[in-house]
């Protein structure tokens, strides 16, 4: 025990300051791909070698459709390095929680030439700049609930590579738990639930449990591209796709897998949800007293 202390004290603090100071980033980290439709003169050769879907062509009457989609991209670079003309390239962004499924789409049209390439006619872009999380997030939480934020975690069928990242919540660098945030063993004790995986058919009815016995107002938050589409494993014979195909969520958290500050970044934005929800509910709750 004494050199555990030791040891402790040599080190030092080890807790990382996300969200107030941005993270210290690996060199090789890879967050999600950043495309400049207007310089995107062909978009065939991102869509074809991307694995799951991510990137879809559509035409019609002359014109091209392109979409790309992050809640089904593993950000593996592959549209990067098929894209010759330098309009796709690899960020270092990993702050894409959105609300809203649709907010994780991109779409833009352009017409077509004779050789199929073609120039941009329109985009629209969601708005995937983060939103910064709040500061004293400890005491946002203790005014909301009156005391910490329980997660329940749900595996609803992942390769546990985003169980990887929400342990590593727990360690002394990330420290969850600085924040009011637990994790606990019965959904009857949560206040929201991180479900991660493509839900597999063998686990519907127990994540519709699951939610059915988590108390009001609950939050969901789907982890990763298997929680947000299905990911690489889509749905199938065994699978039914993303978490929404079975109960509603609130939040979508992209990657493949999220690291933890995307995975708390998702976590701060459910918390703004409940807040909204619970203040409505408040508010209908003294009008029909009055």
């Amino acid at each position: 025990m004494f050199k555990i202390l030791q040891k402790s004290f040599s080190i030092g603090t080890a807790t990382a300051s996300y969200p107030r100071v941005a993270p210290r980033l690996a060199e090789q980290f890879r967050g999600c791909p950043e495309f400049d439709f207007e310089a995107w003169s062909d978009a065939r050769p991102a869509a074809e070698a991307c694995p799951t879907g991510a990137i879809v062509l559509r035409d019609c009457e002359g014109l091209r459709k392109v979409t790309v989609d992050y809640g089904r991209c593993i950000f593996c670079g592959e549209c990067e390095q098929a894209s010759a003309d330098g309009a796709v390239r690899i960020t270092r962004k990993f702050e894409l929680a959105a609300s809203d499924r649709r907010d994780l789409v991109l779409t833009a049209e352009y017409a077509l030439h004779l050789d199929g390439t073609h120039f941009a006619l329109q985009s629209s872009t969601n708005g995937l700049s983060a939103e910064e999380p709040g500061k004293r997030i400890a005491e946002a939480i203790q005014s909301l609930l009156g005391r910490s934020l329980a997660i329940r975690q749900v595996d609803a069928g992942s390769c546990n590579g985003c169980e990887q990242e929400i342990v590593a919540l727990n360690n002394p660098v990330h420290d969850i738990e600085r924040f009011g945030i637990h994790f606990v063993a019965s959904p009857r004790h949560a206040d929201m639930l991180l479900v991660t995986g493509p839900v597999t058919r063998n686990m519907e009815l127990a994540l519709r449990k699951t939610w059915a016995a988590t108390p009001d107002p609950k939050m969901v938050v789907a982890v990763g591209a298997c929680g947000i589409s299905g990911g690489i494993f889509g749905a199938n014979y065994a699978s039914l796709g993303g978490v929404d195909a079975v109960i509603p969520v609130d939040v979508y958290i992209p990657g493949c897998p999220p690291r933890p500050e995307a995975l708390l970044h998702g976590i701060l934005l459910a918390l703004g949800q409940m807040r909204q929800h619970m203040g409505s509910s408040q508010i209908g709750t003294r009008a029909r007293l009055q």
